[in-house]
């Protein structure tokens, strides 16, 4: 899961997100990435990010991705998010599904792996904290690690950027 906020505490939202998500029932959370300030992506006239990559040890009977999705919107509404027009404008909170075991899923309203994952360092680098090996089940082939050494990024301290 992708967590990122950049709207008031932003360090509290992503606390509050991990215990919300580690409160869900049969749901652990499995490991967790450092947390990265980084530039916002799609929309730049707004705060810096708090990003971070959470893997989460659920059924995937008990948990499919679409009750996955409503929880991680329930958890983001709770939290204060308000989803407006603005398409990649300033939140609170936002909940991604960045991939879901070896599960490729194309629906209106939900795409797993994520669509725009091998674009977004801000993804890329905490989850190849984890995750370095994971293979991306969108059709492209290769890791994580591999998605990650095809765009440029620089790393100082807990601070991502990317070229613009």
């Amino acid at each position: 899961m992708g967590l990122g906020s950049n709207q008031g505490d932003r360090e509290s939202w992503l606390a509050l997100a991990r215990e919300r998500l580690a409160a869900l029932p049969g749901v652990a959370l499995a490991a967790q990435s450092p947390i990265y300030e980084t530039e916002p992506w799609g929309d730049p006239d707004q705060p810096q990010f708090l990003n971070q990559v959470v893997a989460l040890g659920l059924d995937p009977r008990e948990w499919p991705a679409r009750r996955l999705l409503a929880a991680l919107q329930a958890i983001e509404t709770d939290l204060g998010r308000v989803r407006s027009e603005r398409r990649f404008g300033p939140r609170t909170l936002d909940l991604d599904i960045l991939a879901y075991g070896n599960e490729r899923l194309e629906e209106p309203d939900l795409v797993v792996p994520h669509p725009r994952l091998r674009e977004r360092a801000f993804v890329l680098v905490p989850l190849a904290d984890i995750a370095p090996d994971l293979e991306l089940a969108d059709g492209q082939g290769g890791s994580v690690r591999q998605a990650l050494g095809k765009i440029p990024f620089k790393i100082a301290g807990n601070t991502l950027q990317t070229p613009r």
